[in-house]
């Protein structure tokens, strides 16, 4: 696999910078607010977290267009299968985490475990039975990480595995580990690749906000069956492909 090249970084001007500032606002007062307010909503459902999370994804898709002129496209939503499916995403930023809540009927990621310690988004991803991981567990995780899919896969649910672990600046070298082949080979069902260049727009560290267009591209799913290392070389290429080719698009 040949390394992606180190896209142009875009030029920082006072109006990025002001943007940048605003949108942040705008994110963190939003989940601050919706979070205090629909705190009491987490004694109900299941489903209504998920609407709770659905209208912050999109309330924040908003402000990304309006604050920092990015919009988003997903494109290849013929290729999804109906109801519960497994989707190996590329994961460039936080930006990953939100469409999905629009797009997808029932999305259920595969969170580290260090992530709910966070106040209030902690508190709604277990509302929302995500599955989380302790990732120094092993061989244990993998079979506690196998067991919850299995029961969301059951309920029609999506889940979303960043096979890589963690946030790839675009340009990075791919690394991409062997939970999603787990996930793959014990739930024996296809494998649904997903691209995107979310880093260009929405970089993994730091504060700063791009206009542009972000897309995620829902790719051909690969049969279920094949060796791990045929799968692993398959799904690898897939997205790393993809979201090379998004990196170069213009806007």
């Amino acid at each position: 696999m040949m390394e992606t090249p180190h896209p142009s970084t875009p030029k920082v001007t006072a109006e990025i910078f002001a943007r940048s500032i605003v949108f942040s606002g705008w994110v963190w007062g939003l989940g601050a607010v919706m979070g205090i307010v629909c705190l009491p909503l987490l004694l109900g459902s299941r489903s209504t977290t998920m609407r709770i999370a659905r209208l912050w994804s999109r309330l924040v898709i908003a402000g990304l267009g309006v604050i920092v002129g990015a919009r988003i496209e997903v494109r290849g939503r013929e290729n999804l299968p109906p109801g519960g499916c497994l989707i190996a995403a590329k994961h460039q930023g936080v930006l990953d985490f939100i469409p999905p809540f629009v797009y997808l009927d029932e999305p259920c990621f595969v969170l580290k475990q260090e992530l709910m310690v966070i106040p209030i988004f902690g508190w709604f991803a277990t509302k929302m039975r995500m599955i989380v991981i302790n990732r120094e567990g092993g061989s244990k995780t993998l079979r506690a990480m196998v067991h919850a899919a299995t029961d969301a896969l059951a309920e029609g649910r999506q889940i979303i595995i960043f096979p890589e672990g963690t946030r790839k600046t675009p340009g990075d070298a791919p690394d991409y580990k062997p939970g999603v082949a787990a996930l793959y080979r014990e739930m024996n069902l296809p494998c649904t690749p997903l691209a995107t260049n979310s880093g260009s727009v929405w970089p993994a560290h730091g504060f700063l906000r791009f206009p542009g267009k972000v897309v995620f591209e829902i790719l051909p799913p690969i049969q279920s069956g094949l060796k791990r290392a045929t799968f692993m070389a398959l799904v690898e290429d897939a997205i790393e492909e993809a979201s090379t080719r998004l990196l170069s698009e213009p806007d």
